[in-house]
């Protein structure tokens, strides 16, 4: 395996991208980079719906996510960049992997992990996924639903974290320099 190697993935909210990225780096012995709005909330002590919200009208939130986890993933050595937009920001990863899952599968996913309601958690998970796509169009020129260009393309709804990891770790292995 390339000793530098980056492999960037991406998916939508509730897909299993932060447990795969994780698992990933872990396995293959790489940093993993996944800095978010989430983690922007939480520095800044306010609430992700009040960043997401905040999102919409100033691109500056998105800039800064984006410049940030860029900038931690170009770093020396190897990584697993996990983000919303890794496969399309880290034009230089050596492998692209897409996430995706069923709505419904990934409501529920979130409601496990965060709680809640279900039908709010997939009323409110959906309005994001709209907001967030419009957003990077207008931003980037990035049609998230255009994801053809992964090297990876792996539906989570069908798939355990450890099957999705073990997927990326042996695709990963036959990367060399």
């Amino acid at each position: 395996m390339k000793s530098d190697i980056k492999i960037a993935i991406s998916g939508r909210s509730g897909c299993g991208n932060t447990t795969v990225s994780k698992m990933a780096a872990d396995a293959l012995n790489l940093r993993c980079v996944n800095f978010t709005f989430r983690n922007l909330a939480h520095e800044r002590g306010m609430e992700l719906k009040e960043v997401l919200h905040l999102a919409i009208k100033d691109e500056s939130w998105d800039r800064e996510v984006d410049t940030r986890q860029l900038a931690l993933a170009r770093e020396n050595g190897g990584c697993v960049l996990g983000s919303r937009l890794a496969i399309w920001m880290l034009k230089e990863a050596d492998l692209k992997v897409y996430l995706y899952a069923e709505a419904e599968i990934r409501a529920a996913r979130i409601v496990n992990r965060e709680g809640g309601n279900l039908e709010e958690v997939a009323a409110f998970t959906n309005k994001r996924d709209r907001q967030d796509y419009a957003r990077y169009l207008r931003l980037y020129n990035i049609d998230t639903d255009d994801y053809s260009f992964a090297d990876m393309v792996i539906d989570t709804g069908k798939h355990t974290p450890e099957e999705i990891t073990d997927l990326i770790v042996k695709k990963a292995q036959t990367i060399t320099d």
